[in-house]
């Protein structure tokens, strides 16, 4: 399983969103219309486009990016460790250039790796770095690429097997593969509270920094890898 796979190019990642504003009565009325449009199938009879407005950080076009972290793999001694890193910021233009600045020093050919990052993670990365008007890096181009140059790797596309109806959480592929996860304090259902109601960024960068690392341990077990002990990771400022 991946056994080919070369860590070395690998940055593992993960973010972290919220809607853009507090609450829905803060939208502009243009923006209520839209949301009510966009979300019409998603919403559940009982709900109103105000009610469901707690979802709007999943949505590109409503939510924004107030965290991204990042692991790379080295070896040192002969044992596998990773380093964690992250971006965060309440301005997203600000968090956005600061990545698009660190890709800028990192090879062409760097390989992202991320859970649902596909269907999530990769376009909500370009949509809004298109928004706030930065060049989208190279490594998150895949517009006229053939599927096998396109650098991404998804650990949940890698335990569908080819079955597109399969959705299996990140915490659960962690648990039946053996990979322990930390305690969190929150899920990803508390982003926003945490975001607009405790201001607590540095809990969300945490919370974002676990999946990471949750990540990056479930890749291992794809490749038949043992995981990398606590004392061999190490998070970076």
């Amino acid at each position: 399983m991946l056994k080919t796979l070369d860590l070395n190019p690998v940055m593992v990642i993960d973010i972290e969103t919220v809607p853009q504003y507090a609450s829905y009565d803060d939208v502009p009325p243009n923006l209520q219309d839209l949301w009510e449009q966009k979300t019409q199938y998603q919403r559940k009879p009982e709900q109103t486009p105000e009610s469901f407005y707690d979802n709007a950080g999943i949505f590109a076009e409503f939510g924004k990016i107030v965290c991204i972290s990042l692991g790379i793999f080295y070896t040192q001694n002969k044992t596998q460790h990773l380093r964690i890193k992250s971006i965060s910021n309440t301005n997203e233009l600000e968090l956005l250039t600061a990545f698009a600045d660190l890709l800028k020093m990192q090879l062409p050919t760097l390989m992202f790796c991320a859970h649902n990052g596909k269907e999530f993670d990769y376009p909500y990365l370009c949509r809004r770095l298109l928004v706030n008007g930065i060049e989208i890096p190279g490594q998150l181009q895949i517009a006229g690429k053939k599927p096998w140059e396109v650098n991404h790797v998804d650990t949940m596309e890698l335990w569908k097997f080819g079955d597109y109806k399969n959705y299996t959480s990140l915490n659960l592929l962690a648990a039946i593969l053996n990979v322990p996860t930390p305690k969190d304090d929150i899920d990803g259902s508390m982003v926003r509270q945490v975001y607009y109601e405790e201001k607590n960024l540095p809990r969300i960068v945490t919370y974002c920094q676990k999946d990471v690392i949750t990540t990056a341990q479930v890749l291992l077990k794809f490749k038949g890898m043992e995981i990398i002990q606590p004392e061999n990771i190490t998070i970076v400022t």
